[in-house]
């Protein structure tokens, strides 16, 4: 099983080309999350849908994608062919990211026509005439996505998809190099980490490292959302201090010679579609400034890292994770573990 995402820009020919290539990969099937976004107007408030200015910013869109393809897959069997448009660097990293945990491998095309051709193609696109606002809502749309296309182009996107120049290609000769290109492996599978989605209650270790100014490491995951501290889930017959040195090797590269001390267990309660689970921070201690440097960043782990003030990990971290931050560099100032639950101090 494996997923071909078709990416570009809005008009760039996706779907038609989409349409084209399931004739040309055996026992292919194709998905398009539009109809994901189309149901969500629905299911979810008015109010709710106009908080946002496109469905993709939509959590729940995003799962549901996921979700999807990996039901499909599991009903299907093949090759699911996905044509949507991903220009957020962290919205393409939670997809194929989730798809990863499923052990689904995703191999990323991108149709990347001149952008004079590509503005020809949306000026000529169909506008259904029973779409109120249609012009607007359809063609000014494209327009409107061309100048973060350009942007996505110029950074991430280029080095993370094989490129196909559609300019002078019809759907069809796009589909027939995308089909060559798949055979021939010439579309590697997307290099991200395969973290498997929980099943129960896990344990977590998380450890907290600190350049000459005090401040903290915390790093962006490539398989999830948002920022979070080095470490991962405590393995089978695992110390969760020795599995938070190994996840701090594997994410950065840095070797950790001592035994971090503990500073905060927390548990954190379930949340559907969350389990929840104990979550424990350890004292890294400090890196100087060679260390900091030898980072293995980025990799197909991690996308970036910075070192932080207690005050800018506020911006950075979900509150939670934000309070057992914040709890853990109190018990470092008194030199005292805390027991935590929900990121509140017991005791």
């Amino acid at each position: 099983m494996t997923v071909v995402w078709i990416n570009g820009a809005f008009g760039a020919g996706k779907t038609t080309t989409a349409r084209e290539l399931i004739d040309l990969i055996p026992n292919s099937t194709l998905f398009d999350p539009e109809v994901i976004g189309a149901g969500l107007t629905h299911l979810l408030p008015p109010k709710h849908l106009a908080e946002v200015g496109d469905y993709q910013d939509l959590p729940i869109w995003r799962r549901l994608v996921v979700d999807t393809a990996a039901a499909l897959l599991a009903e299907l069997g093949g090759v699911l062919v996905i044509p949507m448009t991903l220009l957020r660097q962290d919205y393409r990293d939670e997809i194929f990211g989730g798809l990863a945990s499923r052990r689904i491998p995703v191999r990323h095309v991108l149709l990347a026509p001149a952008e004079t051709i590509l503005r020809e193609r949306i000026a000529g696109r169909a506008v259904p005439p029973e779409l109120p606002d249609g012009e607007i809502r359809v063609r000014q749309w494209s327009y409107d996505h061309i100048e973060p296309y350009r942007g996505a182009l110029a950074g991430w996107l280029t080095a993370d998809a094989h490129l196909v120049d559609t300019s002078a290609l019809t759907p069809y000769e796009s589909a027939e190099r995308i089909a060559d290109a798949v055979r021939n492996g010439a579309v590697p599978v997307c290099d991200i980490v395969q973290t498997p989605e929980p099943t129960a209650e896990t344990v977590a270790a998380g450890v907290l490292l600190f350049d000459e100014q005090n401040r903290v490491l915390l790093v962006d995951p490539t398989y999830k959302a948002g920022w979070e501290f080095p470490g991962g889930v405590v393995e089978r017959g695992e110390a969760p201090a020795r599995a938070g040195m190994r996840e701090v090797a594997e994410e950065t590269g840095i070797q950790l010679d001592d035994v971090p001390s503990l500073l905060v267990v927390d548990w954190e309660p379930p949340a559907p579609p969350g389990y929840g689970g104990l979550r424990l921070l350890f004292d890294g201690g400090r890196l100087d400034g060679a260390e900091a440097r030898r980072m293995l960043l980025p990799g197909p782990e991690l996308r970036d890292w910075r070192f932080v003030s207690e005050e800018e990990a506020a911006t950075l971290l979900p509150p939670v994770r934000y309070e057992r931050l914040r709890w853990a560099l109190r018990a470092r100032e008194r030199g005292a573990a805390l027991y935590l639950e929900a990121g509140v101090p017991m005791g």
